[in-house]
């Protein structure tokens, strides 16, 4: 049995494969590529402060939130031309795949901030419809107010702990890894934009909240189904070959 059948059999994995001697070899990163990657951290640590975040959907723009974005656009800004954000390197980090390579501090921090990102709102925008569900109520802004420091503080130290895909000391496991992870991006972007939709278009009434509810979480089963089965822009195992480039 050849080495990519071993590396399939062992993920007891069905979907679609990618073998990493068949992706094209990029050794350079454009300064498109680089520019392109900007707004992706530039989002992720905008939401970083949540209630700020739940503010800005539930009010609009406000003071608080202009300057934590113009410190959002320097510290980052600083950090994609120090080649200091995933993507916004002058050359991709990781080139053979199955590497034992550290992975550096710089992509340990905005992924776990980036998991933050993907997991938090999601979660409590999902116990928020589960509480008026259940009462009547909606408390989702008490639920951010205090449930979002705890569940980001968690998040936090797992990804310290090198515990979250794509956030450990090795780059060893990132053909799996990455599927993880986008597999979630998908499902948690969909999913919540899909539950902004029936919000506008909905009543907050007990009723709706209960078809709100359905729809979020039908929405996050049937993307992170897709996901599973490799279905989706990048979320396909990389199993053992020469090279390959990480995004």
């Amino acid at each position: 049995m050849s080495r990519p059948q071993k590396a399939a059999e062992n993920m007891a994995y069905r979907g679609r494969l990618e073998y990493a001697h068949e992706r094209r070899i990029r050794v350079r990163n454009t300064r498109l590529y680089r520019l392109a990657h900007w707004p992706l951290w530039i989002w992720v640590f905008f939401l970083a402060p949540g209630p700020l975040t739940f503010s800005l959907f539930a009010h609009g723009f406000g003071r608080w939130n202009s300057i934590w974005l113009a410190a959002v656009l320097v510290g980052t800004g600083i950090a994609a031309l120090r080649g200091s954000l995933p993507g916004a390197e002058p050359a991709p980090y990781i080139l053979r795949f199955d590497e034992d390579k550290p992975n550096p501090l710089y992509r340990r921090v905005c992924y776990t901030f980036a998991w933050n990102a993907v997991l938090s709102f999601a979660l409590l925008n999902l116990a928020g419809l589960v509480v008026a569900v259940v009462t009547g109520v909606w408390y989702l802004q008490q639920i951010y107010w205090f449930g979002y420091a705890p569940l980001c503080a968690a998040i936090l130290i797992l990804g310290a702990a090198g515990v979250l895909p794509r956030v450990r000391r090795s780059t060893k496991g990132e053909g799996t890894e990455r599927r993880y992870f986008y597999g979630s991006v998908w499902a948690a972007t969909i999913g919540q934009t899909v539950l902004l939709l029936v919000w506008k278009l909905l009543p907050n009434t007990r009723e709706a909240s209960a078809i709100k509810l359905a729809v979020f979480a039908a929405t996050l089963a049937a993307v992170g189904l897709a996901a599973t089965h490799g279905k989706l822009p990048r979320t396909r195992p990389i199993v053992p070959g020469e090279l390959m480039v990480a995004d």
